[in-house]
């Protein structure tokens, strides 16, 4: 067993599988300590390198393509403090550091790992069911189906449509963009007929926009993680999105639901008559609503 512990988290290499736990200490950015432990195969990693510093080193490691849906729903956008495949090392553990590197390497070379994109993912995501709220709402994914709650603060165009329910089988993928602090981000869930909308994400009713505390709307990326995992592999997309296979588990909207659309585009009506709604923003509402059916 090789294992490192710092302030920012352990790593420990049985030598199938490196585990890697999160530090308690308050600079431990929250996303970390609340997507918690990551045991990593061997056959998931691409490599893995100590980088030294002046003061401080790193310990990074690479993982293959497609192998983590993590990896996967945050497109390399994560910062690097929040980053589990990243671990800050005291200068004096260095030969540690570099000793853990080593052993991962021998173990890649012996093994004979290849560094091809995996057809499969090879890491589970989050546990299910997950939610989190947000600066434009609540987005809950139970493994079948991502319901969105929208907040106070959120666009009335949002508050109009009501709660989005998706259904999984719905889904083609999730498109996430962390907020900077400086720039908002946004959680979008990309269904076959809004694969092509061009709504901005304060306006878009299948969109969480990302504007608060950036802290917190970075756990956004755990149910966009967790919605990922449970999507075709990127391996199995192909052609049109219609084309693309449905999920198995996917549930197909029942009545209830039916009901819930039918009362949604009656209060749009209402608001509409009322002056609450612009023509464009009826519009734009009403045609959510009905792509819900």
């Amino acid at each position: 067993m090789a294992e490192i512990i710092q302030r920012d988290g352990t790593w420990a290499f049985d030598g199938t599988t490196v585990r890697i736990t999160p530090g308690l200490h308050r600079s431990v950015p929250l996303f970390r300590q609340t997507y918690g432990e990551v045991a990593v195969p061997l056959e998931a990693i691409a490599g893995v390198v100590f980088e030294p510093e002046r003061k401080r080193g790193r310990l990074r490691m690479r993982l293959r393509e497609g192998a983590d849906p993590l990896l996967q729903a945050t497109g390399g956008r994560l910062p690097d403090p929040a980053d589990p495949y990243r671990l800050v090392v005291d200068v004096d553990r260095a030969g540690v550091a570099e000793y853990i590197a080593e052993e991962i390497r021998q173990a890649l070379m012996l093994d004979q790992i290849p560094k091809e994109p995996t057809k499969a993912y090879l890491l589970p995501g989050p546990p299910v069911p997950v939610s989190v709220r947000s600066s434009d709402g609540t987005a809950s994914f139970d493994g079948t189906q991502v319901r969105i709650d929208w907040a106070d603060t959120s666009d009335r165009v949002k508050r109009a449509t009501g709660p989005r329910i998706i259904a999984l089988g719905d889904l083609v993928q999730v498109e996430w963009l962390p907020n900077s602090g400086y720039e908002d981000g946004f959680l979008r869930f990309v269904t076959r007929e809004t694969a092509f909308s061009k709504l901005p994400p304060e306006k878009d009713p299948y969109a969480l926009d990302l504007w608060g505390s950036a802290r917190r709307d970075l756990l956004t990326a755990l149910v966009a993680t967790a919605v990922t995992a449970r999507l075709p592999h990127p391996s199995t997309r192909g052609g049109d999105f219609a084309d693309r296979p449905r999920p198995t588990g996917a549930v197909p909207p029942s009545a209830d639901h039916h009901d819930v659309l039918l009362r949604r585009l009656r209060e749009l009506g209402e608001l509409h008559r009322e002056g609450v709604l612009t023509d464009e923003e009826f519009a734009m509402t009403k045609a959510a609503v009905l792509r819900g059916f």
